[in-house]
């Protein structure tokens, strides 16, 4: 997609969102067809959304380094990198909106439908902005996609089709042991890590051949498909009961966030010290979790 006229941003906060995040949203259609706990929706997202903030940015950062200054010296590359980094930066503060607003509406312990719609309606107004972005800046440069990005798009859907299936049988799997660690008690947990894999093959490739903009954008990106897509549609079908202490671990993503965010801002990439501690706050969190 990107040697057909999509740029690292756009595909990182545009697309890579729905094809890493895919998997999130045939969960919530599994878990709403077998009449599964919402909760476990709840700790799904969170578990995806902590692990891109502190684990999928922080180990390539302290492998490969996240640097999102421009190598070049030109004036259009340093024009480039500088706009990268205003939509990155956009991008963590809607994510740290989003946390904060699931937080004000489940503070009564439950998201109900009409939460759900607000949250829908969030989300559809940030891809709408999105949207808007990119048709600007194609008129502007005069710019256009490949009618080849079909193909593309056509093979994301078989994809979506083999994920269905996969996603049914791992959840039925789950939910029919009655025991031990792999069973319905950790649903949550063990799928927000398996839906997560997708996005830890993009965040170590595009890492490994110094992509840092992609890495950043399609992790913080995908982040909302969860918070507030995932909770939001769930919601609008089913009522979500909101598991005990989730109000703080939506408080820890914003923060987590706007760390970023001040790194973005002010270093212009993931600092290695930042980078472990966003590593130790990740095995504190699932310390946390499991106490």
């Amino acid at each position: 997609m990107t040697h057909r006229g999509v740029e690292g941003t756009v595909l990182g906060t545009l697309f890579m969102p729905y094809f890493s995040g895919l998997g999130n949203l045939v969960f919530i259609a599994v878990v709403l067809k077998n009449k599964g706990p919402a909760e476990e929706v709840a700790i799904n997202c969170w578990t995806n959304n902590v692990t891109n903030l502190c684990l999928l940015l922080a180990v390539p950062a302290l492998i490969w380094g996240l640097q999102l200054n421009s190598k070049s010296k030109a004036k259009k590359a340093q024009r480039e990198s500088k706009l990268h980094r205003l939509s990155l930066a956009l991008t963590l503060i809607a994510m740290i909106f989003f946390s904060l607003m699931v937080w004000v509406l489940g503070q009564d312990g439950m998201i109900d439908r009409f939460d759900g719609f607000a949250l829908v309606g969030l989300f559809l107004f940030w891809q709408c902005f999105h949207v808007y972005e990119v048709l600007k800046e194609n008129t502007r440069s005069g710019s256009s996609w490949h009618p080849a990005i079909i193909i593309d798009l056509a093979l994301i859907l078989v994809g979506s089709a083999l994920t269905l299936v996969s996603v049914d049988g791992i959840v039925t799997a789950i939910m029919d042991s009655k025991s031990g660690f792999f069973s319905a008690n950790q649903l949550g947990l063990l799928t927000g890590w398996l839906m997560v894999l997708p996005n830890a093959v993009l965040a170590f490739y595009y890492a490994y051949k110094r992509k840092a903009d992609v890495v950043y954008s399609s992790q913080v990106g995908d982040g909302h498909i969860c918070i507030p897509l995932c909770i939001g549609l769930y919601a609008i079908f089913q009522p979500m009961q909101l598991p005990e202490m989730f109000d703080i671990g939506l408080l820890f993503i914003a923060v987590a966030a706007l760390l970023h965010l001040i790194c973005v801002v002010l270093f212009r990439g993931l600092p290695k010290i930042v980078a472990a501690l966003l590593v130790v706050a990740y095995g504190y969190s699932l310390y946390w979790q499991f106490a």
